[in-house]
Formats: C-alpha cells, sequence, structure tokens
C-alpha cells in the first residue's frame, strides 16, 4: 500500500493523486514519516493549488498529518515552498472546511522554532493580523491565526513586524467583540500582553483600549484577566503621568480589586502593583502580605456596601482604602 500511495503521488492522475492522499492520512505516523522520506511533499503541494476543493482539502488533511509531532517535516515543508501557496488560499478560498485547515497547518508551521523566520519574512504576518478580525472567519479559524502569531512572536526581532502590522487595534476589536470568557478571548490578550512587553504605547495609543481591556477584567476568564491586568501594569509603567488618570477614568477599581482577592496567583501579584501604581506609592515595600490581602478584602466589602453611589463618590472611597496599602 505504501508503494502505491508514493507511485500515485508522483506520477499518477488526479484521481489517483487525491485517492492516495486520503490513504496517506489513514497510515500510522511511522508510515508517513517513512514516506516523507520520498519526495511527497512537492506533489502534494501542487495538489494545494487546484482550483478544485476536494483536491485543495484532501492535499491539507495530508501534509497536516506529515507534519504532525515531526519538526523534520514541518521544516522540509516550509523549504518546500508551502506558506505562499498557503496565503494564496487565505486570499482566495471561500469555503470554509479549507480555510479551517490551512490557518491549523500554518499554525503547526510555526510551532517549530527553525521556520519562525522564513514565515514571518513572507506577507504572513500581515494577512494573518486582516484575516482575525473577519466576520467571515469561523471562531476557531480565528483561534489558529491568532496562536501562530503568538508562535511567531516568541522570536523577538519578529514583534516590530506584528506591531506595525496592525495587530494591537486587530487583537483590540476581537476582544471587544467576542466572548469575553471564550478561548478567543484567552488567545487574543495573551498575544496582546506579549506585544506590549515590547512596546506599551502600541496599545495606550489606540482609542477605547483601555475600556476593552477593564471590561476583560470584569468578564474574562482567570486567564484573560490576568493578562488583562498585565497589559494595563505594563501600560501604567511606561507611562504612570499619562495613564494613571485614563485607567481610573474607565472604571478599572472595583474588578482590578476583585482580581487582587481572587485572580490566579500571577494576576493577583499584577492587581496588587498595578493599585499600587495607580496611587503614589513608589517607595511602598510589602512586609506582611497577609494584613495586604485582608485590606483589599476590606476595600471589597466597602466597595458592596456603597451599592448605589455615584461613580464619583465610590471612586473616591475607593482611592482612600486603597491608601491604607501604602502605610
Amino acid at each position: 500500500m505504501e508503494e502505491i500511495v508514493v507511485e500515485s503521488l508522483l506520477s499518477g492522475n488526479r484521481e489517483s493523486q487525491i485517492e492516495a492522499a486520503i490513504e496517506l492520512t489513514n497510515l500510522s505516523r511511522k508510515q508517513r514519516q517513512k514516506l516523507a522520506e520520498r519526495e511527497i511533499i512537492s506533489p502534494l503541494l501542487s495538489m494545494l493549488q487546484s482550483q478544485d476543493c476536494i483536491t485543495t482539502e484532501v492535499a491539507l488533511s495530508a501534509l497536516l498529518s506529515l507534519a504532525f509531532g515531526s519538526e523534520r517535516n514541518k521544516v522540509r515543508i516550509v523549504k518546500s515552498g508551502a506558506v505562499p501557496t498557503l496565503l494564496e488560499i487565505l486570499q482566495s478560498e471561500t469555503k470554509m472546511v479549507v480555510l479551517e485547515l490551512a490557518m491549523a497547518f500554518l499554525l503547526i508551521l510555526s510551532s517549530c522554532n527553525k521556520n519562525k523566520v522564513k514565515m514571518a519574512s513572507t506577507r504572513l504576518v500581515q494577512l494573518l493580523v486582516g484575516l482575525i478580525g473577519l466576520d467571515r472567519l469561523t471562531i476557531q479559524a480565528k483561534v489558529d491565526g491568532i496562536a501562530t502569531l503568538q508562535n511567531l512572536s516568541t522570536l523577538h526581532q519578529i514583534v516590530p513586524l506584528v506591531i506595525a502590522s496592525g495587530a494591537p487595534y486587530a487583537l483590540l476589536q476581537v476582544i471587544n467583540f467576542c466572548d469575553k470568557s471564550s478561548e478567543l478571548a484567552d488567545k487574543a490578550v495573551a498575544l496582546l500582553e506579549n506585544i506590549i512587553s515590547h512596546s506599551p504605547e502600541s496599545v495606550s495609543s489606540i482609542g477605547g483600549a483601555i475600556g476593552v481591556l477593564v471590561e476583560a477584567i470584569e468578564e474574562g476568564s482567570a486567564q484573560c484577566k490576568e493578562h488583562a491586568v498585565g497589559i494595563l501594569l505594563g501600560v501604567c509603567n511606561n507611562d504612570r503621568e499619562t495613564n494613571r488618570g485614563m485607567i481610573l477614568r474607565e472604571g478599572v477599581m472595583p474588578g482590578l480589586l476583585q482580581v487582587s482577592v481572587d485572580g490566579t496567583r500571577r494576576a493577583k501579584e499584577m492587581a496588587r502593583e498595578l493599585l499600587l501604581l495607580l496611587r503614589d506609592c513608589s517607595g511602598y515595600v510589602i512586609k506582611n502580605k497577609q494584613s495586604k490581602i485582608e485590606i483589599v478584602e476590606q476595600i471589597m466589602r466597602e466597595i458592596d456596601q456603597e451599592g448605589e453611589r455615584i461613580p464619583g463618590t465610590m471612586l473616591k472611597l475607593v482611592e482612600e482604602m486603597i491608601s491604607k496599602l501604602s502605610t
């Protein structure tokens, strides 16, 4: 059967190639890796250029099966010119299953460190940034697209390209309009935190960005809240005098205080650090962690008791209570 698959892919007609590609996905992982040594990647890439959706779909599935779990095959596939072909598919394909397969394929290829620079040197980053905000793309395709950008961004030299391609704005749009507790929101805000560690002003300069992040802190999953707090902390650390008032005006305090009590360990630490930055507490050193937790819990009780007070009055109360954290 393996010989038939190879022969059909290398010299068969299109119908035989389709059958061989389907059969390839049904082989064991060991068999697939063995066949990858026999020049079958090139004919599969040629099949991707077909105008027939079925041919493209089965070729993508076969290539995915070769790439999965094999760093060597991931490198081979990229060196063989897969990425430009995948870009063409993403720009022209209308069948959603093909788009999802293409996005998943890019994600797998980008997980290989040896591929990242070569992949980023194409138009891939710009195209992915443009695609993640499109309504026509499924949630899973968007998740995979953002995860691909995250993989590429682990190389610091690629982050400026991601920023220049408009990723901060695109990610904020995704976060703003999706379910804040979803995997999509988690992926988007995680990538955004990675970006602001290199360029905090790329987020703070976007109108409405702080409000979107405050909503993520209030409504997001534990991971989403953690990353959103990390972003605001980075923004505030970058230019406290400019950004402190902007963050406070967006009503961050209740959500931030809640995270400081029941967030993840990292989220709690960052929330408390941000709370101190929102006051003039630059010289503050924590002496008693337990007492600080108790103070935060007291602040939350005070906020609950204030209930229907107007926002300005509640903010004053919150700031007065937070001042206890600096004593």
